[in-house]
């Protein structure tokens, strides 16, 4: 076989290091899950990128160690975001290598299994989507969504109708907690009417728990500082963070455009924030309210 250039050499053992990697993960994912067609999948898939390992390292003849710190990470991923989330979140990185697998091509055609193998992957992968977090994602962006406008919104008109920090997080606090126990029984409602496989239960405490958590962090910041106006853009700061991380959740999990849904729901919630700064300017100097 002819001598690897240094440059292919190099993303031959990137990929060698994701397969090694990808086999643990694999491999102690399917020991924790309850699910015995599930596990079954996972380890197969393990056993088949260790052998794409074996591969890629008959090509370097280096022998690679998994990274335990990455394998971690994606182990921990998995019990916090969820299975299918985790497993998104692997493919695209494997997605990365497909430029390296098409260059070793050209001198072997052994990477057309490899190739097969990880589109047999995928569909087995797409099979184990069936997980209630997904399920009942629509309950959770609902409440989240609901949160981020109208309260983040609320807040910015409170801080320049009301200009006291204890008195912004004592009203938003309030005005959050009654708005999510609102947006718990309209789910349950809309969520009972549907023809779904929904528990509307469920649905109405998904819901309700991403909009007591949001109120939580958004407000947070009026309890700690006594800055009107730092408070204020930690509110903006704190609403970005939320759109971000639930928006890149969404996008890994369900291939969607994360570009587009950030800026949408960040345009939105900061629009109504604007609109609400002006209405509190507005009732403030209306109204004389001098606390």
């Amino acid at each position: 076989m002819e001598t690897l250039n240094p440059n292919l050499k190099e993303k031959i053992l990137k990929a060698q290091q994701s397969e090694i990697n990808d086999y643990l993960v694999y491999r102690k994912l399917s020991s924790i899950l309850k699910n015995k067609k599930h596990s079954e999948i996972l380890e197969n898939i393990s056993k088949e990128e260790i052998k794409h390992y074996e591969f890629l390292k008959s090509l370097t003849h280096q022998e690679l160690k998994p990274n335990r710190l990455k394998t971690f990470i994606y182990i921990f991923i998995a019990k916090l975001f969820g299975l299918n989330f985790s497993l998104k979140f692997m493919e695209k990185a494997e997605d990365m290598a497909q430029d390296t697998y098409e260059k070793i091509r050209e001198i072997s055609s052994q990477i057309d299994e490899i190739l097969k193998d990880e589109k047999k992957h995928e569909s087995q992968l797409i099979s184990l989507i069936d997980e209630e977090r997904l399920k009942y994602v629509s309950s959770m962006v609902l409440g989240l969504n609901d949160a981020l406008v109208e309260l983040s919104g609320a807040l910015v008109g409170f801080t320049f109708a009301l200009q006291n920090t204890r008195l912004v997080a004592i009203v938003g606090l309030i005005t959050g907690i009654a708005a999510s126990l609102s947006m718990c029984a309209s789910e349950y409602l809309s969520t009972k009417q549907e023809e779904t496989d929904k528990n509307p239960f469920k649905a109405s405490i998904y819901t309700g728990f991403a909009y007591i958590v949001t109120v939580v962090i958004l407000v947070l910041p009026y309890f700690l500082f006594k800055n009107i106006y730092f408070c204020l853009s930690l509110v903006i700061l704190d609403a970005l963070f939320l759109i971000f991380i639930f928006t890149f959740y969404i996008s890994v999990a369900k291939d969607l455009d994360f570009k587009k849904r950030f800026l949408e729901m960040a345009g939105i919630s900061l629009g109504i924030a604007i609109i609400n700064f002006i209405i509190g300017l507005i009732i403030r100097k209306v109204l004389g309210i001098e606390i």
